[in-house]
C-alpha cells in the first residue's frame, strides 16, 4: 500500500464512524481506531519482518493499551452493577429523536416507564422503536444520536429505584 491508499483510508474509517478497522495485505498490518470525542484516528502501523526477527516488538506493544482499559473499566463497572443495562436488539443505527425536528426521547435524569420509547433503531430502511422493559431514572446514554450500533450494544443505564 502506498501512502495516497493509506490517507484515503484512513478518511474514510473517519467518515464512517467505525471505531475500529483492522487491515492486513501482503506483509503490511494496519490498524485504525477512531476516538468518541472527535473524528481524529488513532493510528498505528505495524509491518511484519520476515519471521523470527523482531516479532516481539509489535506483538508487545499491541497488549499495553488492551490491558490499560480493563483496568479503567473495573471501576466503573462496580459504579454500574446496580443500574440495568437496556441494549440493543438489533444491529443499526441508533438515533435519540423520531424524526431531525422532534425532540429527543429521552434524557439523563429523565423518568421512565415500562413500554415508553427511549430510541429508535435503523435496520435496512426500518425505523425500529426500542422501548423501556422497566420503569426507572435514566442515568446515562452510552451511545451517541446516529452512530452505528451492534447486536446486544449496551444503549442506556437505567435506576430502577
Amino acid at each position: 500500500m502506498d501512502l495516497k491508499e493509506i490517507q484515503n483510508l484512513i478518511k474514510f474509517v473517519s467518515n464512517t464512524g467505525v471505531a475500529e478497522v483492522k487491515l492486513e495485505t501482503g506483509d503490511v498490518k494496519i490498524t485504525i481506531r477512531t476516538t468518541l470525542e472527535g473524528n481524529t484516528p488513532d493510528i498505528t502501523y505495524v509491518q511484519q519482518a520476515p519471521m523470527q526477527q523482531a516479532m516481539a516488538a509489535p506483538v508487545a506493544a499491541a497488549p499495553a493499551p488492551v490491558a490499560a482499559a480493563p483496568v479503567a473499566a473495573a471501576p466503573a463497572a462496580d459504579d454500574n452493577s446496580k443500574y440495568i443495562t437496556i441494549k440493543s436488539p438489533m444491529i443499526g443505527t441508533f438515533y435519540r429523536k423520531p424524526s431531525p425536528d422532534k425532540p429527543v426521547f429521552v434524557e439523563v435524569g429523565g423518568t421512565i416507564q415500562k413500554g415508553d420509547v427511549l430510541c429508535v433503531v435503523e435496520a435496512m430502511k426500518l425505523f425500529n422503536e426500542i422501548e423501556a422493559e422497566v420503569s426507572g431514572k435514566i442515568v446515562k446514554i452510552l451511545v451517541d444520536d446516529m452512530s452505528p450500533v451492534e447486536f446486544d450494544q449496551p444503549l442506556f443505564l437505567v435506576d430502577p429505584s
